[in-house]
């Protein structure tokens, strides 16, 4: 029994008016679901009157389920004119290079248009990830990243001003950065530590995005090193909740012959796989390298 399947039949046995609800809702999202995956992206979805009708629901517990698709960036609405299947999520593998620091490109075509570029002091906080005093000198960035020509996230970079005094405008709105720092300034990258955490968006970067304010986003940051180990740059983005995912694929191996880490695997409980087993993961979603 899946844990869906489980979910229905206890509240079946409820039976409360909010539970019927729920499920109701719930029978309307697999729904829409289906007919999503039935379609591709631009496609009409039919009229709320219609769906009432055809899933004998009201026009409330309609709307419920709708919300939640278009929350989660599976349907769009569009003021006059109805509810439409959203644009493909962007990903990207996560998966590195051994030889150098180069991933698999996202899907789209991606794009930069530089908001700022200028060198400022390092400050407290930039200062003790770059290893700098507060006083130091970083050259900053911020750019808007697009795909296929919309709007997908906004980048702040914080680079080393002392590794890179003579880098251009140019070189961040063009090519691959770590290229031009390789190549341009003799700075080879080798390691990236990159944290990812939900969070929303400020009414500044709604407007630049595209989309409402305190709509859902992804915040990553990401210290880069180069290959003494010495820290290079510094990036903290915001990427649109609506058109990223992640996605991760788990692999149950043959028994391992040493100890397992402490810990967990993120959204997998302790003791979900046997101890003696190994799990390979491999993630899917941007970790966005400067391009």
């Amino acid at each position: 029994m899946t844990a869906r399947q489980g979910d229905r039949q206890a509240g079946g046995a409820g039976a409360s008016g909010a539970s019927g609800a729920v499920l109701k809702r719930e029978r309307v999202r697999d729904y829409l679901l289906e007919l999503i995956e039935s379609l591709r992206p631009g496609d009409a979805i039919a009229s709320e009157r219609s769906l009432c009708a055809t899933l004998d629901v009201s026009r409330p517990t309609l709307r419920a389920a709708v919300d939640e698709l278009v929350a989660a960036g599976l349907l769009v609405r569009e003021h006059g004119r109805g509810m439409f299947v959203a644009p493909e999520k962007i990903t990207q593998e996560l998966v590195s290079d051994q030889r150098a620091m180069a991933l698999p490109r996202a899907s789209g075509a991606w794009s930069s248009r530089l908001l700022e570029f200028t060198t400022v002091a390092a400050g407290a906080r930039v200062g003790r990830k770059l290893r700098l005093s507060p006083a130091a000198p970083v050259v900053f960035a911020a750019r808007l990243r697009l795909v296929d020509g919309e709007p997908m996230a906004i980048e702040h970079l914080h680079i080393r001003a002392d590794l890179v005094p003579a880098l251009t405008a140019g070189e961040l709105e063009t090519g691959d950065l770590y290229d031009h720092l390789r190549d341009g300034h003799g700075v080879e990258v080798s390691e990236a530590v990159q944290t990812i955490e939900p969070t929303v968006v400020s009414q500044a970067e709604a407007e630049l995005l595209g989309v409402p304010h305190l709509s859902p986003a992804l915040l990553f940051e990401r210290l880069t090193s180069d290959t003494g180990g010495r820290p290079v740059e510094y990036v903290h983005s915001v990427y649109r909740g609506d058109r990223y995912r992640i996605v991760s694929r788990l692999t149950l191996g043959p028994k391992a012959t040493h100890e397992p880490a402490a810990g967990h695997l993120p959204g997998i409980p302790p003791g979900a796989f046997a101890h003696q087993d190994t799990v390979a993961l491999t993630t899917q979603g941007d970790i966005h390298p400067p391009r």
